[in-house]
């Protein structure tokens, strides 16, 4: 059963990758600016649901694929939520994480780019994340599970709240709505995992800012914290997800 559930996992990562590139393009875009509605080639995004759907590839002559590669991020899906359903089992809430999954891809590569978390995303997660884990306590009889996880969103929403107050040059308040949902998810195997995922964030964030200043590269740019806070969540998610077995 778990081998198949891996597969199975492996299979949607895969197939939510693919959709991926299509809008960190549009999303990767200043504040002040619209969504992009163009390929890189000047020509119409279209398609399903107003040209968010479908692959990152215009169909016009003499134009191709835009935004991140679809390969890389087919399989970078893929592999989370394959090791998603190997920690966590058959047990409901890895359809939550499994939903949040490509989103925290998304969110992770706009914020790359053009150091951006889009609110239409980061709100809803940590709405839906709330949402679909109460489903999940109601279902499963785990009643304290689900007002920790609230709790947790809270906590360390509120800790970023605070880091955005001190240091404003390297804290965003993107980052502190993103830990909201985080903060839910990791909240949902206790305490010591919020702890433990919301550390390894900063953690993994540090140490590359470090890097960049050995490097010499950093100087005044600011550097992008989701993509380390998703690493940190994801790794403090499947520790939870293995002691909770």
């Amino acid at each position: 059963m778990s081998v198949l559930l891996m597969v199975l996992a492996a299979a949607y990562g895969a197939a939510a990758g693919l959709l991926i590139p299509r809008p960190v393009h549009r999303m990767a875009v200043e504040p002040e600016e619209e969504w992009r509605a163009v390929c890189p080639g000047g020509h119409a995004i279209g398609g399903p649901a107003r040209g968010w759907l479908g692959r990152g590839r215009c169909a016009e002559p003499g134009c191709g694929a835009y935004g991140p590669g679809a390969v890389r991020t087919a399989t970078v899906t893929a592999l989370v939520c394959t090791a998603l359903a190997a920690a966590t089992g058959a047990r409901p809430e890895l359809a939550v994480w499994l939903v949040m999954a490509p989103v925290g891809v998304v969110l992770a590569a706009v914020d790359w780019r053009v150091l951006r978390l889009p609110d239409v995303l980061t709100l809803p997660l940590a709405g839906a994340a709330a949402a679909a884990l109460g489903l999940v306590g109601g279902l499963t009889g785990e009643s304290g599970a689900w007002p920790r996880a609230l709790l947790g969103g809270l906590a360390l929403g509120g800790f970023y709240l605070l880091l955005f107050a001190v240091n404003r040059a390297g804290i965003g308040l993107g980052d502190v709505k993103l830990a909201i949902g985080l903060g839910i998810a990791l909240g949902w195997y206790g305490w010591r995992t919020l702890v433990t995922g919301g550390a390894a964030g900063l953690l993994a964030g540090a140490l590359y800012g470090v890097g960049l200043m050995f490097a010499r590269r950093g100087g005044s740019k600011v550097m992008p914290l989701g993509p380390f806070m998703i690493i940190g969540a994801f790794g403090g998610l499947l520790l939870g997800a293995v002691a909770a077995a």
